[in-house]
């Protein structure tokens, strides 16, 4: 098994409701995350966002499929959890601050367990590189979608 933790703060010179409005409009997400090669809405709540979807993702060794469930905390942020998919776990955030003077700092962390198979092919530097290229490609990328 392969515990995947990882984290990235960000500053971003947009406003904090900018920064929300990107992050809720999950249908949206894989113009601007590298990583995630497709987004799929399954089902949505009451006021229209999407709250299970099904993610393909580029791990580096292989695509993996997870279908997600999704929390919104309005203007201030987001949670997710796997409950179906190629890792055997998966939970993350997005946490939004409002700097002042329309800025804002966005910290984006996630935490899975790969299982046994995929944790055999994620290990060591390739399991650093991974954490790496994902936190840094959805931070990141909420920068650059925010500030552009």
């Amino acid at each position: 098994m392969g515990i995947l933790e990882a984290s990235r703060t960000v500053e971003i010179d947009a406003p904090k409701s900018d920064c929300y409005a990107i992050i809720a409009d999950l249908p949206s997400t894989p113009e601007w995350q590298e990583s995630m090669n497709s987004l799929e809405v399954l089902e949505t709540d009451g006021e229209g966002r999407a709250t299970l979807v099904e993610i393909k993702s580029d791990a580096k060794v292989r695509e993996v499929t997870s279908r997600v469930a999704f929390e919104y905390q309005p203007e201030d942020g987001m949670t997710w959890e796997q409950t179906k998919g190629d890792l055997k776990s998966m939970t993350g955030s997005w946490v939004l601050e409002d700097l002042g003077d329309g800025k804002t700092r966005a910290i984006y962390s996630l935490k899975g367990d790969t299982g046994r198979m995929l944790g055999l092919l994620i290990k060591g530097p390739v399991q650093d590189k991974l954490k790496e290229w994902l936190t840094k490609d959805a931070a990141e990328g909420l920068k650059e979608r925010a500030e552009g």
